[in-house]
């Protein structure tokens, strides 16, 4: 009996630690991927393969079983790196540009494309002169006896 309570201490034990270091890599590979190479600058730190990312690696690792939180982790690399080390910078006055130029960009398109538009059918509205209807509809009909030529023939 005494045995049997041991073993089970044991194996919680175990299934504790195993538990606990699933927990840790999960919290590592979530960071390495908030985290960007600062060599490589358009991969995080989980895609990298340069030996900085690997030390930036072994960094979070170290840390996270030192106890420090996923906030300390990160401020510290910021403090090392700067902002541009997270790969989503973070919604602050000096990256309102960075988060709001894609949506002005935008906005600035579908103003251009309205104006357009509203040009196009501005000069539509103004109808043809008669000489541009004669010219026009000249161009039609031999347009379409090119057409029927072409039917007959081929």
């Amino acid at each position: 009996m005494k045995v049997s309570a041991w073993m089970l201490s044991a194996a919680l034990l175990c299934h504790s630690a195993w538990a606990a270091d699933t927990d840790l890599q999960a919290r590592e590979a979530a960071l390495a991927a908030q985290l960007r190479c600062v060599v490589c600058q358009n991969q995080t730190v989980a895609e990298s393969q340069a030996p900085i990312a690997k030390d930036m690696r072994r960094e979070i690792a170290h840390q996270l079983e030192q106890g420090h939180s996923d906030a300390e982790i990160v401020a510290f690399f910021e403090q090392r790196y700067g902002t541009f080390v997270r790969y989503t910078p973070p919604w602050k006055p000096s990256t309102w540009l960075l988060w709001c130029l894609p949506f002005l960009v935008v906005l600035v398109g579908i103003g251009m494309l309205v104006r357009a538009l509203r040009k196009r059918s501005a000069v539509t509205r103004e109808g043809l002169t008669p000489e541009e209807c004669a010219r026009a509809q000249a161009w039609l009909t031999q347009s379409d006896e090119s057409k029927d030529r072409k039917g007959h023939h081929g």
